[in-house]
């Protein structure tokens, strides 16, 4: 009889080593790639170069090509005699020119301040009143002051941005809160026939803005972009009178020890002091700050949440306030500064009227400013491409639902403020 052949060396060790790693069984190890377990690889360590002096290594250098047997030389830094944008490098932080040691905390379009509209509301000295004014609510309630078939066209304005204005299956929102706005802003705008003053308005579309103030021994500034700006010839009129005024200096602000009220704010050394521009040339015509429109989904790199998108709005309705003040009287405030701001995620909209009352920002004691803050008012409760059926029943039909009209007639006067 022939004689079995036995097993190769190398394949016996191989089943020991899997007996022995699996407890006497044998186990099966199925290995996954690294970007599956997100897992980076571990950074590589330099080698460290030894230099002893008077030991110098001989390498190929000066020769301009490899030589086996000599070492690699080191790299050498090779300046250019011509500038290349494309690979400056900027000098360290205190090597430049605006340098300071005293840090300055700076909030831009991206900031998600932590504690949202308390931290907003110390930053800017400011009084915080739930709802609109009642005298801003009536310019809407005038039936001369509303559009011919206002219900059925902002419907239309709805459907429009929802589901005619797209070639895919659902819009984005990104695309149709930004249709939207625009279309409720033409609404408004075809009032102009009856109020003339609607014309000596302009909308202005990516400005940058930068303003500086001081709040205890902090010093803080604005800037970066927002959303659209309508400007206008005349100044808002103000919403509250001297005594009204006077009053809000009895009011307490809300502080939230031990959380820092610069938290989430960047800080910077490098920074240009007493820097207050509109983002407008000194000659522009129309000079005064009526209306900002905030989109909530305007950069899809940085979503902010509803609490963080309020403080937004606030802190860039107060700078624009800012920096016409400074603009217009300097450091004394002859008179309140008003400006208003609307915001929308495409449904939802937030309503806020800013008045800036005082310059000075430093201490807590003293007049205050006053904002009037309306959250989430609904426009509509659904808009649905197909309809929504559960259980064999339809819950949410298909097209406009849950129409509301007090939204648009809250954004209609915001729009007529100072116009009537």
């Amino acid at each position: 009889p022939e004689t079995p052949r036995r097993p190769a060396l190398s394949s016996l060790c191989r089943q020991q080593q899997a007996q022995l790693a699996g407890g006497g069984r044998a186990r099966r190890h199925l290995t996954v790639g690294r970007c599956l377990t997100a897992k980076v690889p571990p950074p590589r360590k330099p080698r460290e170069r030894v230099e002893i002096p008077g030991l110098e290594m001989v390498t190929y250098g000066e020769r301009m090509h490899y030589v086996p047997g000599l070492a690699k030389p080191a790299p050498q830094h090779w300046e250019r005699d011509y500038k290349d944008p494309r690979y400056y490098k900027s000098p360290p932080a205190h090597e430049m020119r605006l340098y300071k040691d005293k840090p300055c905390y700076m909030f831009n379009q991206r900031t998600s301040a932590l504690e949202g509209v308390r931290q907003a509301a110390w930053l800017t000295k400011t009084q915080v009143i739930p709802g609109l004014p009642a005298q801003l609510l009536s310019l809407a309630e005038n039936p001369e002051n509303q559009i011919p078939d206002q219900d059925e066209r902002v419907q239309n304005a709805i459907k429009h941005a929802r589901f005619w204005d797209t070639t895919e299956d659902r819009p984005r929102k990104e695309k149709y809160s930004n249709t939207l706005l625009l279309n409720l802003l033409h609404l408004c705008a075809t009032l102009q026939c009856s109020h003339p003053a609607l014309g000596r308005r302009m909308l202005a579309e990516n400005y940058s803005l930068a303003t500086t103030w001081k709040r205890g021994e902090d010093l803080l500034q604005i800037r970066g972009q927002n959303g659209l700006l309508l400007n206008s010839t005349d100044p808002l009129p103000q919403m509250s009178g001297k005594q009204e005024v006077a009053d809000t200096a009895d009011h307490v602000l809300d502080a939230f020890y031990p959380v820092s009220p610069t938290i989430d704010l960047q800080k910077v050394h490098v920074y240009k002091e007493e820097v207050n521009h509109t983002g407008f040339r000194d000659d522009y015509p129309y000079p005064h700050a009526h209306t900002l429109y905030f989109l909530e989904s305007a950069d899809p790199r940085c979503k902010l949440r509803p609490e963080q998108f309020r403080t937004k709005m606030i802190m860039f309705t107060f700078g624009n306030a800012l920096a016409r003040a400074h603009k217009l009287y300097g450091r004394l405030l002859d008179r309140p500064v008003t400006v208003q701001s609307v915001g929308t995620n495409g449904r939802i909209f937030q309503f806020m009227v800013f008045q800036l009352n005082t310059t000075d920002l430093s201490g807590d004691d003293g007049i205050k400013n006053q904002m009037w803050l309306e959250e989430d008012v609904e426009l509509y409760d659904f808009a649905k491409v197909r309809p929504l059926i559960k259980k064999k029943q339809v819950k949410i039909p298909a097209g406009l639902a849950g129409y509301k009209p007090e939204a648009f007639s809250k954004f209609l006067a915001l729009y007529l403020h100072g116009a009537v």
